[in-house]
């Protein structure tokens, strides 16, 4: 039986003004673009990378 893909729920909390454009970029590549935004993604070293460029603008909800 293959295991279920482990997730991660990002929620954005600050905003992207006044920061650099790749940080916007990467964002938007997480599906967040508005304050109070929550997206779901698999967990993989990729998206961690990215959570971790951005971990000023953004909180881990929960993991699963």
């Amino acid at each position: 039986m293959a295991q279920a893909a482990k997730t991660i729920k990002v929620e954005q909390i600050g905003s992207p003004i006044r920061r650099h454009h790749s940080q916007r970029s990467t964002l938007i590549g997480l599906k967040l673009n508005k304050i109070g935004r929550v997206a779901e993604h698999q967990d993989t070293p990729e998206v961690r990378g990215m959570i971790t460029k951005v971990q000023h603008l953004v909180r881990i909800v929960g993991e699963g």
